[in-house]
């Protein structure tokens, strides 16, 4: 079990140095990150299983025991987001290798797309807040040369508000780290949730309000979302798809590990965070209702979607941490699927902009269907995905008594779906028809079929979410219910 916990980590750093290696030989580059992924991927399914019916797992690094040492935790939640992390970090790796331009004409692509993903899976496994600093660093340092692949201006000028935003939130995470260190002489998690409870009431609420504007920064949550919808549209479409699916979620992550792992009952700021999540979803949803362009259009709903997540963390109820958890897992889907056909929808009319495309349902039924799937789900139409998720979290917020938050969710829904129907009915349907871009025609019939296969793949993933939902749901159940406790946490890293 103890390789099962350290080499999603790992391996995606080992594949990153020997595709650096191979850097002359882009299949071979390609073949290890291919390999890479998939072993981590099947590693993370086995070890959610076992962690399921044996307990929480913790791994100390070198054998320095906590809470001095490094220490990798596995327990339900960690290891639920991280399965379908690398699922989506898979099929977008694929994506990008029959897209022309995303990855063939930059060697440093597979190395730091790897490291990207030792980054993610760091931040899902990490006992200690130092090292979620350092994943949150790796992710940075990567997704900063992803989102300027191909130089231009305005992809650079994006990247560097994106990497501006993300340094400031990194120094205040430092500062906070170092607040934390000074009140408690601890940063990990399990030892803090003994020290913090001794601090004074002021001091454990600034530490957690600190917590929830940094890790909120992450995760794009009102006010804090500005950054995003200028930053994500300009990348490559593999990029901006895996960014979308994966970035902000790790943030709403490490809000729910910190808030219940760390703090106590009486601490967590339950109230704020729910009035936050509703201007999330509100201002999310009005942003996207404005847009003409596609990518602006969905980098909106990330926003908005966000909202939903932290709702259920706000709740600080079994069923609300629990809805929070599943609409994650849906999330990382659904987002990545819609930029990935955004994306192929780009490449065959040669342009993002709504208003200027039409018609394709008759050129391209496949498209059509790929994009109404998963547009359906995160709407929240039944039986899809995003139903189940937000029907999870609207019963937990009326059996916490917060009707105000459940009646936004409700009514932002509806005008997400109202912004869907604005790209289904002007993209798929309106004249006039598009004729092929520039891109379209320098793709092959094999690098179209990549693209449009993983594609499907992310789609039959987000059908199976919702076909085996009940067990998935009792799954999160399991999770949240551990969460809340915190003494299998505690235990597994501290011992008895």
């Amino acid at each position: 079990m103890d390789a099962l916990t350290t080499l999603p980590v790992l391996l995606p750093l080992l594949g990153a140095a020997a595709s650096i290696g191979v850097g002359r030989w882009r299949n071979a580059q390609r073949a290890i990150g291919i390999v890479t992924l998939t072993a981590v991927t099947v590693l993370s399914a086995v070890a959610l299983v076992r962690v399921d019916r044996g307990g929480t797992t913790a791994v100390a690094i070198g054998d320095w025991g906590a809470p001095v040492g490094i220490t990798l935790v596995a327990d339900r939640l960690a290891l639920l987001v991280l399965v379908a992390s690398m699922i989506m970090l898979l099929a977008v790796l694929v994506f990008a290798i029959g897209q022309p331009g995303a990855e063939t004409h930059h060697v440093g692509f597979h190395p730091v797309y790897l490291v990207l993903a030792a980054g993610v899976a760091l931040a899902l496994l990490t006992g200690d807040l130092f090292n979620l600093f350092v994943a949150f660093e790796m992710m940075l340092m990567s997704s900063y040369v992803l989102i300027t692949l191909g130089g231009r201006r305005d992809q650079i000028r994006s990247g560097m508000t994106y990497v501006i935003i993300s340094l400031i939130a990194s120094s205040l995470f430092l500062v906070t780290l170092g607040l934390v260190y000074a009140a408690t002489g601890t940063v990990n998690m399990a030892d803090l949730s003994g020290a913090v409870a001794d601090l004074p009431d002021g001091v454990r609420s600034g530490i957690a309000v600190l917590l929830v504007v940094v890790f909120g920064i992450k995760a794009a949550i009102f006010p804090l979302f500005f950054w995003l919808p200028d930053s994500y549209p300009t990348a490559p479409t593999p990029v901006t798809a895996i960014f979308a699916g994966l970035l902000t979620k790790v943030g709403v992550y490490a809000l729910i590990r910190t808030q219940t792992v760390v703090f106590p009952e009486s601490t967590r700021p339950g109230t704020l965070l729910l009035v936050v999540a509703g201007l999330t979803m509100v201002v999310g949803v009005l942003g996207a209702i404005t847009q003409y362009d596609i990518k602006r259009l969905l980098s909106f709903h990330i926003v908005s979607q966000i909202g939903y997540m932290v709702m259920g963390l706000g709740l600080f109820t079994v069923a609300g941490v629990a809805g929070a958890v599943l609409y994650i897992v849906h999330q990382i889907v659904v987002k990545t699927t819609l930029f990935m056909v955004g994306g192929l929808v780009e490449l065959r009319a040669g342009t993002g902009e709504i208003d200027r495309i039409g018609g394709l349902a008759r050129l391209e039924p496949v498209l059509a269907v790929l994009w109404m799937l998963p547009a359906l789900s995160l709407a929240g139409i039944p039986p899809f995905s995003g139903f189940v998720g937000k029907l999870a979290l609207v019963d937990a917020g009326f059996d916490a008594g917060e009707h105000a938050v459940v009646a936004v969710s409700l009514v932002v829904s509806v005008m997400t779906l109202f912004s869907m129907m604005k790209i289904w009915s002007n993209v798929f349907w309106e004249v006039p028809e598009v004729q092929p871009s520039p891109q379209a025609e320098q793709s092959t019939p094999f690098g179209r079929g990549l693209m449009v296969g993983s594609t499907a793949a992310v789609v039959v993933v987000g059908l199976a979410i919702a076909l085996w939902a009940g067990p998935l749901h009792d799954l999160t159940l399991r999770a949240a219910e551990e969460l809340l406790d915190g003494s299998t946490y505690r235990t597994a890293v501290l011992g008895p």
